[in-house]
């Protein structure tokens, strides 16, 4: 956990701030909350994107979920190795970090899992508080796996 945005590496502050960035594209008429992610490629490339709702909930798509999407669809060989997430809420502050919903864990999960990589994940708001999680894992430590499959 640290403080502020300022503690980060440069590269960590330098996605969380693309994250941040990314709550403007967002499309969130219903909830008023806007959320951005960026997500780090293995070769350094980065990506963004945002939460898109629709007045038929819930087939709205996480800011997280359009990333991995993104990535996997045009960059199928190349793991995310770094993803961060931020937020804007019209309703109150944006100041401490917020964590994936629990689909977006599993999705997370999916991805770590089809790469064989972690995914360190970079939580914080608009300002405040950012938590630093070495694998997006580490948050849902009792996963559905392919190995449940077999």
């Amino acid at each position: 956990m640290f403080s502020s945005i300022n503690e980060l590496t440069e590269a960590d502050k330098s996605l969380l701030l693309e994250a941040r960035s990314a709550t403007q594209k967002s499309y969130a008429p219903y909830s008023n909350f806007h959320v951005g992610a960026a997500a780090r490629l293995q070769s350094g490339s980065v990506l963004s994107g945002a939460n898109q709702e629709n007045a038929a909930f819930p087939i709205g798509m996480c800011a997280e979920r359009v990333v991995l999407a993104t990535a996997a669809s045009n960059f199928p060989q190349e793991p995310v190795t770094t993803m961060a997430i931020s937020y804007e809420s019209k309703g109150g502050p944006s100041d401490h970090p917020i964590s994936p919903c629990g689909m977006c864990r599993q999705t997370l999960q999916e991805a770590e899992s089809r790469t064989g990589r972690p995914i360190k994940l970079i939580l914080g708001g608009m300002e405040g508080a950012v938590y630093v999680i070495e694998s997006a894992g580490q948050l849902l430590p009792l996963a559905f796996t392919s190995t449940e499959l077999k």
